[in-house]
């Protein structure tokens, strides 16, 4: 083991514990400015109710999501100055922009929400959410385009002196045909993480507390939430459709890694289950749907779609000497858990509603029991995806310009990794069990009661201290 080895594992530790918070983050936002705007056009106090409730649990999601996302920055300059130093030009543009505009508007509003409540006059606090909502989601916008350039590096120019990548068209960075399926693709997904916790927490209480006088509100939460994850997974199917294709085209290693082809195909089947050698570079035996690849990759059921071997080959001739051909397991295996644990969310989505069909209170302890874990699964699902995605790129840390292992910061050594390493492991230990229980906290007191005081209070306006809403 080297620092290049550690470097790796910090930064996959840390990017995904960070996008435990960035998808739930990015689906309450908008979930809960619909809430609050159902309340504003109807006046019904159980879209009010629902609107402090959830925009609590979504304020500790945030917060945890802001903290663990400052580390993500650092970590260019602490362990990998190489890349930063080569890509910097191109991936600091999207990344300033992130920060100062839309992390700008996303933080100024939500703490003109949180403080507004009995300011600001209601179309204007509604604003307020709507305009965090906005920020939150330009926010994964811009970042996905730095992450974009990665998958396939437009709009640049190597200067031949310095060795670096100049940036030459930035709308080209911004309109990557990657970052424009990624971003409805990632949003899809975030919905789906958002709706799930919103089914578990309405189920709970309309299990629980069935003669409580807002079992209504939890009852049109949990039908509201799983109808959110049966349409996000419907979009993550679309647009994870589009995005194979792309992959296709852009990135024909990834693909071919993850159905785990070895030999190039025309017309291609799909991977169902394949057991290959132990040092990846054949096919012992495999499980497969004919012509179904070929559709997924190319759009035409006798499409080309190239296998690992002849790709290694190809890339070995035109890069130089090297294995251009990812870890095969991790790639084949995260696939699939992405697409098993997104669609188990869904099915427990579909039963939730049938549950309750006809006004009906389930009583299943064992849909009470899915629904606890509903929001794991679209997480990992989440978190699968975000695997394959990177690990699919290796050797690449820019696809086609940049090895990964010419990307690592000279100057440190293995025991300042290590250090890092362990320091933030076990910090973010301690955020996870501090944000469960906040969560869980707060989920369980429910609902919050919004019955306005009957007391007059004849203070003065200026005088009077900001109104927190929780």
């Amino acid at each position: 083991m080297d620092a290049l080895d550690v470097a790796r594992w910090q930064f996959g530790v840390t990017t995904v514990y960070h996008f435990l918070f960035v998808p739930l983050t990015i689906g309450l936002s908008v979930l809960v400015a619909i809430l609050q705007t159902m309340w504003h056009r109807t006046g019904n106090e159980r879209y009010l109710k629902l609107t402090k409730f959830y925009g609590k649990l979504f304020l500790i999601n945030f917060a945890m999501g802001v903290v663990t996302g400052i580390v993500q920055e650092f970590q260019f300059g602490m362990n990998w100055s190489d890349y930063s130093r080569f890509v910097g030009d191109i991936f600091g543009a999207p990344l300033a922009i992130e920060a100062l505009v839309a992390f700008f508007l996303e933080s100024t509003f939500i703490g003109l929400w949180i403080f507004g409540w009995d300011r600001l006059p209601k179309r204007l606090h509604l604003a307020a959410i709507w305009a965090a909502a906005i920020g939150t989601n330009l926010s994964a916008y811009f970042i996905l385009a730095a992450n974009s350039f990665m998958q396939n590096p437009v709009g640049f120019r190597i200067n031949p002196e310095s060795g670096r990548a100049e940036l030459t068209d930035f709308v080209a960075v911004l309109t990557n045909k990657v970052a424009l399926v990624t971003f409805p693709h990632t949003l899809a997904g975030a919905f789906l993480v958002a709706g799930s916790l919103m089914v578990t927490v309405g189920l709970w209480h309309v299990m629980r507390n069935r003669d409580s006088a807002d079992t209504g509100a939890y009852r049109f939460a949990t039908k509201l939430g799983s109808w959110v994850v049966l349409v996000s997974s419907a979009l993550v199917v679309l647009t994870g459709d589009i995005q194979g294709k792309i992959m296709t085209e852009v990135q024909p290693m990834k693909m071919a890694a993850a159905e785990g082809l070895y030999t190039t195909e025309s017309p291609a089947s799909f991977s169902v289950l394949t057991v290959g050698s132990l040092d990846g570079s054949r096919e012992l035996f495999a499980i497969k749907i004919p012509y179904l690849l070929s559709f997924l990759g190319t759009g035409d059921p006798n499409g080309t779609v190239q296998g690992i071997n002849d790709l290694q080959a190809q890339y070995a001739s035109q890069y130089g000497p090297g294995n251009y051909a990812p870890i095969i397991p991790v790639t084949y295996w995260s696939f699939r858990f992405m697409i098993a644990f997104g669609l188990a969310a869904a099915a427990i989505a579909l039963l939730v509603l049938w549950s309750q069909r006809k006004d009906r209170t389930p009583t299943s302890k064992w849909l009470l029991r899915a629904g606890l874990v509903m929001p794991v699964l679209p997480l990992l699902a989440n978190s699968f995806g975000w695997i394959f995605t990177e690990m699919g790129r290796q050797p690449w840390i820019v696809f086609g310009e940049m090895l990964t292992r010419d990307g690592v910061s000279r100057s440190v050594s293995l025991t300042e990794v290590l250090t890092s390493f362990t320091a933030f492991t076990l910090i973010y230990a301690v955020l996870a069990v501090v944000e469960f229980k906040l969560l869980v906290r707060y989920a369980r007191a429910g609902v919050p009661d919004v019955t306005p005081d009957d007391d007059t209070d004849d203070t003065d306006d200026a005088e009077r201290p900001l109104a927190f809403a929780y």
